[in-house]
């Protein structure tokens, strides 16, 4: 039997031509002559700019991977002083120095004459240059230090966090299969240990969050911006849409999807039976049926993710088994591991890893498919020549992941070869999708709200938070009791202590993930061929101009929504 392997050949890291293959990135002198080198060569040729362009791709791949793996191995293993200290001296001791480099080698190719004959594929990275020269300033390096080292508490004050539950000690995301559980009482006890470990740490959040938010205000104001949110979007490239689209997004989420969700809320009450719908009652099977057991472990999660892509695409199977074969992945879930997930893109090797914390759950199996889309869009655009192409926009990343989850939905019999727990799956995953929509929209409009409010009170943002969550969620859910625990649920957010405003690009995302599935309903081949070649652009276009060759609409307006929630709901009604 021919396997996805047999179809292509195993990456092969590119040779370096500007750099030593003997390099040893230990200190800022180790790289220091090639930056010095890339700043004082003379440029007097169309050609000799693309040389120094690979050259200095080259230097940032190269260092890229270095701090990246670094990251991979701390947050494997938080409780491990020599990696976060490893990680910390790059941050600390070599990165400040790289920084006013980098911002002369911004204006070195600015300034460049032959810069205008670039082909077009390089005037997104030119505008993005343009926005990192305009951000740039001396002071901000250390604080830029800082901000990265403050960022990683959080993972260590979550990775650190565990319960005591049947004898056993369980990792926050081992406890929460148990919200699955049929019988009620094992679901409210585990419920209540897990918020009450989380709480215990609630105070030590807030006052990490206040650093974090003085550090960014300062940086924004040493830039010229009144508040965080604004020098964001210019730091992010948003280039495409606005903060007034972001906050249409946001009504037109609620205006369309809240009430749908309402809806599906009212029919969980009623098939449970139960006067009122509780926290513990959300992510259980309203029929009562036990949780879905879709694999045993890591190794077993992989096995068939590898199965179901190559189902879907050959291409897709042979990301899926090299990283595999390469060990570039680490997925069970274990206490002083860092929590969350991520596709770790690598660009020198052109490997991506993927980093998750798989418990046997569902919905490990959605962030392994997700996980897996990021690493597919990493290898198509490998062999890309030059850095910048490769360093995606988040809304142009995420569609790769989130369409994945749904196309990869009508090959879900690998994980559930029975015939009644794939059409279980199936509307869960659609259920999420509806779900994820308005909590998108309240984690990004917490966050306009905190970055345009500097040097509010605790008090102040847990009114703040408490006030946009309720306009964003369900109104069954009782939360008699327990509103400590829903005036603190943003601090579960991962995003939003270390990658700010980086939210809402899941929202838009979602929008065209949707879309390209409908389309993928209709004709599985020629979506899948719209979706690799959207996504083998990198970013070398717009974002319209990828969701457009991907067969989609950019667009997150109310009538948009609108008619995609109304297929969502079309579908659900089929299962």
């Amino acid at each position: 039997m021919e396997t996805a392997s047999t179809y292509f050949t195993a990456p092969v890291k590119a040779p370096r031509r500007f750099l030593p293959d003997t390099l040893e990135i230990d200190s800022w002198d180790a790289l220091s002559p090639y930056f010095k080198e890339l700043e004082e060569r003379l440029l007097h040729s169309a050609d000799g700019l693309r040389q120094w362009l690979e050259d200095l791709s080259e230097l940032e791949s190269v260092v890229q991977e270095h701090v990246g793996w670094l990251y991979i191995r701390m947050t494997c293993n938080t409780q491990d002083e020599a990696l976060v200290k490893a990680y910390t001296f790059f941050i600390n001791e070599i990165n400040p120095h790289i920084e006013p480099f980098a911002d002369r080698l911004n204006r070195k190719l600015l300034d460049c004459p032959f810069r205008n004959g670039l082909d077009k594929r390089f005037s997104i990275h030119l505008r993005s240059t343009e926005n990192e020269i305009r951000l740039f300033r001396e002071e901000n390096i250390p604080l830029n230090a800082e901000l990265s080292t403050r960022e990683q508490k959080y993972g260590e004050i979550a990775g650190a966090m565990s319960i005591e539950l049947n004898g056993k000690t369980l990792t926050l995301q081992q406890a929460a299969n148990f919200l699955r559980e049929p019988n009620r009482g094992v679901r409210q006890s585990a419920y209540e240990k897990i918020v009450s470990r989380r709480l215990q740490d609630r105070e030590k959040l807030d006052s990490l969050f206040d650093e974090l938010l003085k550090l960014r205000h300062q940086i924004a104001n040493n830039s010229g911006f009144s508040n965080y949110r604004d020098y964001k979007f210019v730091a992010m490239d948003r280039f495409d849409y606005t903060a007034d689209d972001c906050m249409r997004f946001h009504d037109s989420v609620r205006q369309a999807i809240v009430p749908v969700l309402d809806k599906l809320m009212e029919e969980r009450q009623r098939d449970m039976g139960l006067e009122s719908l509780k926290p513990w009652d959300i992510d259980v099977d309203s029929k009562g049926r036990p949780d879905l057991k879709p694999f045993t472990d890591g190794s077993d999660l992989m096995r068939k993710t590898i199965a179901c892509f190559s189902e879907i695409d050959p291409y897709f199977g042979f990301v899926a088994r090299t990283l595999d074969e390469m060990r570039f992945i680490d997925l069970d879930s274990r206490i002083g591991k860092a929590p969350g997930g991520y596709n770790y893109p690598l660009y020198e090797t052109g490997v991506p890893f993927i980093f998750m914390n798989a418990s046997g759950s569902f919905r490990d199996v959605v962030t392994m498919v997700h996980e897996g889309g990021h690493a597919i869009h990493s290898m198509l655009t490998r062999d890309l020549e030059f850095v910048g192409f490769k360093e995606l926009t988040s809304e142009i990343a995420e569609l790769a992941s989130m369409s994945m989850e749904l196309i990869s939905m009508e090959h879900w019999h690998h994980f559930f070869p029975n015939e009644e727990e794939l059409r279980r799956a199936k509307r869960e995953q659609l259920e999420n999708v509806l779900e994820a929509l308005p909590w998108i929209a309240c984690v990004d409009r917490f966050q306009h709200w905190l970055y345009t409010h500097p040097g509010h009170t605790v008090e102040e943002r847990t009114a703040a938070w408490d006030e946009v969550y309720r306009a964003f969620s369900p109104s069954r859910v009782d939360w008699s009791g327990h509103e400590p625990v829903r005036k603190s649920l943003w601090q579960k957010q991962l995003h939003l202590f270390e990658v700010p405003f980086y939210y809402i690009e899941y929202g838009m995302a979602q929008l065209g993930a949707i879309a390209l599935w409908r389309n993928y309903r209709n004709d599985p081949k020629t979506a899948i061929e719209q979706y690799k070649q959207a996504l083998s652009l990198g970013y070398t276009r717009s974002i319209p101009e990828v969701y457009e060759a991907a067969g989609i609409r950019f667009d997150f307006s109310e009538n948009y929504i609108q008619e995609l929630a109304a297929f969502v709901q079309e579908e659900l009604e089929k299962l």
